[in-house]
């Protein structure tokens, strides 16, 4: 999940892109598969995010088919919160995603920088999705397991059919730890996260800078019961929201 940036342009469209129609800067991340670098495309001088993805690792941890689905997502998808995937290419060795750069940075450098968000940062921010890896696509339920361990839903953590209700115990998670600092139900081990998570173990520790209308709202958003979890609509619609969220900010879709 990365900051805003606006798109005025887009780099130019080509059926074949290789590595010679960039410049390349400097890195912005590097991870588990591979980095992401500056890019921009040279005729155009568009600049762009370019992720670099080793097949090698993609091989080892067998995830081609979690790379296929991420990327059909990305390309199909045209939202204002929703970082553009303009097209790809690969070498031998490597797999190039050109991506849009978004100027603000990765949300959870920024995070980590100010120790947790204020309220209204944390109702008002405008974002991009910027990882699809782990997306639902359908309406139907499935039975997989993935996702960070902090995020997991309880459906998930008990190995149970799940849907699009997933998003919302997620939403309650990031707006928890938007404002604290740390996910809720954080444990020493896998299992211990995983027993909190079931239980709902959930606590709000005394900061004064978390209103009573958040604590609300993340209580409705974490429930154990999928089909009791807040409404988008009711979402949208929650005081704390109201109060403290831009309009501008907020997706209709």
């Amino acid at each position: 999940m990365a900051s805003e940036t606006q798109i005025h342009h887009e780099p130019n469209r080509k059926k074949f892109w290789s590595l010679k129609d960039f410049e390349i800067g400097k890195p912005l991340g590097k991870g588990k598969f591979g980095r992401v670098y500056l890019a921009r495309e040279a005729k155009s001088k568009y600049v762009v995010a370019l992720k670099i993805i080793f097949k090698e690792q993609i091989e080892k941890h067998g995830m081609h088919h979690q790379l296929k689905r991420e990327m059909e997502i990305q390309t199909n998808l045209r939202h204002q919160n929703v970082l553009r995937l303009y097209g790809w290419f690969h070498d031998e060795e490597r797999i190039f995603l050109i991506l849009e750069y978004a100027h603000g940075g990765e949300l959870y450098g920024e995070l980590r920088k100010s120790g947790h968000f204020s309220e209204k940062q944390a109702a008002t921010g405008r974002l991009k999705i910027a990882d699809f890896g782990w997306s639902v696509q359908s309406s139907s339920k499935r039975h997989t397991m993935c996702g960070t361990l902090d995020y997991l839903a309880p459906e998930m953590v008990e190995n149970k059919a799940h849907d699009h209700a997933v998003d919302k115990w997620t939403l309650g998670i990031l707006c928890y730890e938007f404002l604290y600092g740390v996910p809720p139900f954080e444990a020493e081990t896998q299992r211990d996260t995983f027993k909190r998570i079931v239980k709902v173990d959930l606590c709000y520790p005394p900061i004064p800078h978390v209103s009573a209308e958040a604590k609300d709202l993340i209580s409705r958003l974490l429930v154990k019961d999928s089909s009791k979890r807040l409404s988008l609509q009711n979402i949208t619609e929650h005081p704390w929201i109201i109060k403290n969220a831009d309009p501008s900010g907020i997706c209709e879709n």
